[in-house]
């Protein structure tokens, strides 16, 4: 019998999920992030960038269209094939790559490597999230920089809801969400309603607080690593609205 995919794992989660997670705002919102991240990692210019976790390329293609070289990895291929289609569209030189996270490296390879929109912390082995942050500091050449943009445990437990519903363009999603593990783990049902279309699917994530996770990222060998309460690069405290991670070789 096949092992059970889990849902990260799952292509059709993605597929189903896409157009939610990547509607039109958000992937305009990218424009204006990719200006917070050149300042606040002061990135050089054509400078190697990797994107991992580019999903459909809304930060890859962003940066490309600014002169950089960009790297873009991810373990979907329709998002992937997505991606490709408008850097052909807009005739942007994009490597795009599909490979998980855990096994792609690339020695000494980018000056900076960006995580954006909570794509850290989905595997139930913390040992598989340090392998991806030993990836990362492989990957990086001498003096490269990584940022991580998630959720703290402090910024989820300010904001946290057990049920949040939303309707855009006639599609209802629900969610439902609980925490488990002395508040290590988030574990969400999501429901999508469109017209008589009904589709459930359960999702995970593990939750760092600043402390773990500058330890998490020190002991993979980063030298210097700083928390940010947003992109603009604000104090990690009370008003914080997410955990901004940046890492230095």
């Amino acid at each position: 019998m096949a092992e059970k995919k889990t849902w990260h794992e799952d292509d059709n989660f993605w597929e189903i999920w896409g157009p939610v997670l990547f509607s039109e705002e958000r992937i305009a919102s990218a424009s204006k992030q990719v200006d917070k991240v050149i300042r606040l990692l002061d990135i050089a210019p054509e400078s190697e960038i990797l994107d991992l976790g580019c999903g459909v390329g809304r930060h890859s293609l962003e940066l490309a269209r600014r002169g950089f070289h960009v790297t873009g990895v991810d373990r979907t291929t329709t998002y992937l094939e997505q991606a490709g289609k408008q850097a052909d569209t807009e005739k942007l030189k994009v490597e795009f790559v599909r490979e998980d996270m855990r096994s792609f490296r690339r020695q000494e390879a980018f000056d900076v490597v960006i995580n954006m929109f909570t794509t850290f912390g989905y595997f139930e082995d913390e040992e598989e999230d340090a392998r991806v942050i030993s990836n990362i500091y492989a990957s990086l050449k001498p003096g490269g920089a990584l940022i991580i943009d998630t959720h703290g445990k402090e910024t989820m437990a300010k904001v946290f809801q057990e049920r949040i519903w939303d309707e855009r363009d006639g599609v209802i999603v629900l969610q439902h969400q609980k925490v488990l593990d002395n508040w290590s783990w988030l574990q969400s049902h999501w429901t999508l309603i469109k017209g008589s279309e009904r589709i459930d699917s359960e999702i995970s994530l593990r939750l760092y607080s600043g402390t773990e996770i500058v330890k998490l990222l020190k002991d993979c060998g980063f030298s210097r690593v700083y928390i940010y309460g947003n992109l603009d690069g604000d104090p990690y405290d009370h008003k914080a609205q997410r955990m901004i991670v940046v890492g230095h070789k």
